[in-house]
């Protein structure tokens, strides 16, 4: 053993003493081995802390540990949306036979229902809002009501109707001005300015309106409302679920503003961060903005195209928020403006103007004003917690549904608050998700039922149908079109043994009733799984497969990652890319320092002949030779491991990589991306240094036991 220590000792001995005679090769060899050893724990580190991030995001805001979803449905899910859309996924339809299989895996804590789509919202526009607001000052009036303050009610609700018919009327014009239509659409345009020119016209508001409030009131509603279409529609993106068990599993989701449905009431809860960059007033948005861009990302407007443009862009939507102030609230805000800014300008168009005019100076000043007297004023969203709002869905019979829901609050997810992907996600009940998927409800099976009662209608098969309309069959009971309670009351429709029912007009109605306290009993698209202990994903996995195979259900289970679609793949293509780029860097070294140590060991031939002159064998030269190529690989490896430590240390004594973008937000679960040097970094670093470093010796040290003494003394010769 000694005598082996020796021969190391001088093996080293000799390598250092070469290193040293050739610094320059040594320091080109070493400054690649060190960059990529450098390369490879900071990238490494950075991806783990990214991958670490994205599993909190997503396993947090809708995956949970495994997601769960029909075998046979056409398309892989995809929680966050593909290129393509929403996936078409065979639904559960009976979720609780599910739940029930996959409740029995071991280590499976929870399983959450869900159904994820797209729907748009109608909370009616502003003009509808003015409308019934005056409309409740005409029904006051009829029903006898009266006073100076139901008068200057009525006159401020009536005045704010005509400048916004006057505004909508100017819109018009200057859009025919820009732009030349024909056909159908200039007819549309020459009917819709008609009726503006009506709306406007002083004659509907001192003769036509006083003499018959409520035909007018139906002409401003049904022909003058539908041309101010902001607000008519608005697109939201949401997961249905059941909200309690959804709250319990998903520790990241935050109630914002309001509360969760009680529990059998329906409800409809929006993403904070989607009220805040599609629903909120343009104006204070790009405020908002700019506020942000200033305070914590220190930019300034000046010089910088971007805020430039919303600069602009806030200044031109004075229209909106003039359209929503009644003459008396116009007075009053003009007042406060005026005080504000210390202008004199009686026109409150041109002090929004100047109030919206901002620049680096006043931005601050300006952004305190507009929140401190103008908002309070203003509806800075199209509607608000307490509110009920019509949801509409494509079914999947193609049909589209409606739902009324009441708006119970505003969410988010914590850590993800300003994340694109997460933020948006609106939440709502399992019951309404199913209505809007299609599938009737306890309330609806059980109207349907009720109805049919009523009117004495039987289901049919198709045969007795045809032989009732075509045949001599007799005739089936009416279906009653009429006031229900006229109808003579009839037999129950029988229920079905089936848990579920089709949507109506698909020929398959009925179904076992169930309870609205039981939102486990229905149809649901995907599952979110909880276990004990995430570390067992796999085998969980595999347990909940085999357990849906026993059940006769055709499950397949994904990890968090796969249920991510695209996004999740962003760790694994950002850890290609790590790898592809070391590789280039560590095959380019390779390649260096084999032959730096072949023209090393050509050079040193006589040395080498004569140690095998004096007894060396060709072992130890073997040795020395990849010793020597070993060292500067280790010594050099060592000092990038320790520099990329450092720099992943200061990365974190910095504060970490600010996201600057809301997709940056979510890749880092949160507002930075703090990295974690782990051990497994500096392994994998030094590990693939000293591979580098053997295979690239092996070559010259097999040159070096060729060289004999014959060869070294010829050489001294030459």
């Amino acid at each position: 053993m000694s005598g082996r220590m020796a021969a190391l000792r001088i093996l080293l001995q000799i390598a250092f003493r070469d290193l040293f005679a050739s610094r320059a090769k040594t320091l080109i060899v070493g400054g690649i081995i060190l960059f990529g050893a450098v390369l490879v724990v900071v990238g490494s580190s950075l991806v783990d802390t990214v991958d670490a991030g994205m599993r909190a995001s997503i396993q947090g805001s809708l995956a949970g540990h495994v997601q769960v979803y029909d075998a046979r449905s056409k398309d892989p899910l995809a929680l966050y949306g593909s290129m393509m859309g929403d996936p078409e996924l065979t639904p559960f339809e009976d979720f609780a036979r599910v739940k029930s299989a996959i409740s029995a895996v071991p280590g499976v804590k929870q399983v959450v229902p869900m159904g994820l789509g797209t729907a748009m919202v109608s909370p009616g526009n502003l003009f509808d809002q003015a409308v019934a607001k005056l409309r409740a000052d005409v029904r006051a009036r009829l029903a006898g009501q009266g006073g100076p303050e139901l008068e200057a009610r009525t006159e401020a609700h009536a005045a704010h109707l005509r400048r916004m018919a006057t505004l909508l009327r100017d819109d018009l014009r200057q859009a025919t001005e820009i732009i030349e239509i024909g056909g159908k659409e200039a007819a549309e345009r020459a009917r819709n300015a008609e009726d503006l020119a009506r709306a406007t016209s002083p004659e509907f508001w001192d003769e036509e309106l006083p003499r018959d409030p409520l035909a007018a009131l139906e002409f401003l509603e049904n022909r003058i409302a539908p041309l101010a279409l902001e607000g008519t529609l608005i697109y939201i993106r949401y997961v249905g679920t059941d909200l309690e068990q959804f709250r319990r599993a998903f520790d990241r989701l935050e109630i914002v503003e309001g509360s969760l449905p009680p529990p059998g009431q329906r409800g409809l809860l929006i993403g904070k961060l989607y009220a805040e960059d599609y629903l909120k007033l343009r104006a204070a948005r790009r405020l908002d903005q700019l506020q942000e861009a200033i305070t914590l990302h220190h930019r300034k407007i000046a010089g910088d195209e971007e805020l430039t443009r919303w600069v602009k862009e806030a200044g031109g939507q004075t229209r909106e928020i003039l359209m929503q102030l009644d003459p008396m609230q116009a007075a009053e805000a003009a007042r406060r403006l005026r005080t504000a800014l210390g202008s004199g300008e009686q026109d409150l168009g041109k002090l929004l103007g100047q109030l919206l005019a901002v620049d680096d100076r006043n931005f601050a000043e300006r952004y305190r004003i507009f929140y401190g007297e103008l908002a309070p004023m203003l509806q800075l969203y199209p509607f608000k917690v307490g509110d009920a709002v019509t949801v509409q869905g494509a079914a999947r019979s193609g049909y589209t549904k409606s739902v009324n829901l009441k708006v119970w609050g505003l969410v988010q997810f914590k850590g993800l608050e300003k994340s694109g992907f997460a933020g948006v996600m609106s939440v709502m009940d399992i019951d309404s998700f199913r209505e809007l998927f299609g599938w009737l409800t306890p309330e609806a099976r059980a109207e349907i039922r009720g109805l049919k009662a009523a009117a004495g209608v039987k289901d049919l098969s198709r045969e007795e149908a045809e032989a009732s309309l075509f045949g001599s069959a007799p005739a089936a009971p009416p279906v009653v079109t009429g006031p229900v309670a006229a109808a003579p009351p009839g037999p129950a429709a029988p229920e079905q043994p089936h848990p579920l029912s089709r949507e109506a007009g698909e020929g398959q109605g009925g179904g076992a009733a169930t309870s609205p306290s039981d939102p486990d009993q229905g149809v649901a698209l995907n599952a979110a799984v909880i276990l004990d202990d995430p570390r067992h994903i796999p085998q969980a996995m595999r347990d909940i497969v085999a357990a849906g195979d026993r059940a006769g259900l055709h499950l397949k289970a994904v990890t968090w990652q796969e249920a991510a679609g695209m996004v999740g793949q962003f760790v694994t293509l950002a850890r290609l890319v790590l790898y592809v780029a070391v590789l280039i860097i560590f095959a380019v070294a390779l390649v260096i320092i084999n032959n730096a140590m072949v023209m090393a060991t050509l050079q040193r031939v006589t040395e080498i002949g004569t140690l095998r002159a004096i007894g060396a064998q060709r072992r130890f030269v073997w040795a020395m030779v990849l010793v020597e190529s070993v060292s500067v690989g280790v010594a050099f490896g060592l000092v990038g491991s320790a520099i990329g430590a450092g720099v992943v240390w200061l990365i974190r004594a910095a504060g970490g990589i600010p996201a600057t973008s809301d997709r940056m937000y979510f890749f880092f679960s949160g507002p930075s991306l703090l990295p974690r040097l782990g051990a497994g970094s500096l392994a994998v670093s030094l590990t693939i240094v000293l591979l580098v470093s053997v295979v690239s010796g092996l070559y010259p040290a097999l040159i070096a036991t060729r060289v004999t003494p014959l060869e070294a003394m010829q050489s001294g010769e030459d």
